[in-house]
């Protein structure tokens, strides 16, 4: 059985700080900036949580990227989820977004470059979703690892449009890799 190529399944972005993001047909990637017209979009913090911490803080969190082999994963459980509906901005399938390094540069389309900054935290808001999506979503192993399975941050490094059925290619960083930590 061949693995289809890595491919944008969906996009999103809203306006609001609402939790999850209507699907659109196409989203803008700025540099330093994020997605055109999303709430979380610019070069400072714009997560309300951490704008109340330090508003003068670098977005690491310009982008959000979730794989949809999760959505898959946890279907198996009961739980419905479809693409925009944890927060994500771009919605992939064939990467395993959550393996990979911090500085992993993601090639979204012809021209958007998305630079990986670290592992989403996942919040209480995701129980909006669904009742205990947010405990399937963070797992803690016997030795306590935590394990954070709502997909990775990032910054925008290079701009461009961005589709469902778009191609995706995966850089990876110079070694020594740093595995992705929450941001």
């Amino acid at each position: 059985m061949t693995e289809a190529a890595p491919t944008v399944v969906a996009v999103a972005r809203d306006s609001g700080h609402h939790f999850s993001k209507p699907v659109r047909d196409e989203i803008m990637l700025v540099a330093n900036h994020g997605v055109e017209g999303d709430a979380h979009a610019g070069a400072t913090v714009r997560h309300l949580h951490d704008v109340r911490k330090d508003a003068a803080r670098p977005n690491l969190r310009q982008v959000h990227l979730m794989h949809a082999e999760l959505f898959d994963e946890v279907a198996a459980d009961g739980f419905a989820v479809d693409p925009g509906m944890l927060g994500e901005n771009v919605t992939t399938r064939g990467v395993d977004l959550l393996g990979l390094p911090e500085g992993t540069r993601i090639r979204l389309g012809s021209d958007a470059v998305v630079e990986l900054t670290g592992l989403r935290t996942p919040c209480k808001q995701i129980n909006g979703v669904q009742d205990g999506l947010m405990k399937r979503l963070i797992r803690t192993d016997d030795d306590g690892t935590v394990h954070r399975l709502s997909g990775v941050m990032g910054v925008v490094a290079t701009g461009g449009v961005v589709r469902a059925g778009d191609a995706i290619e995966v850089e990876l960083p110079d070694a020594p890799h740093r595995a992705l930590g929450p941001v």
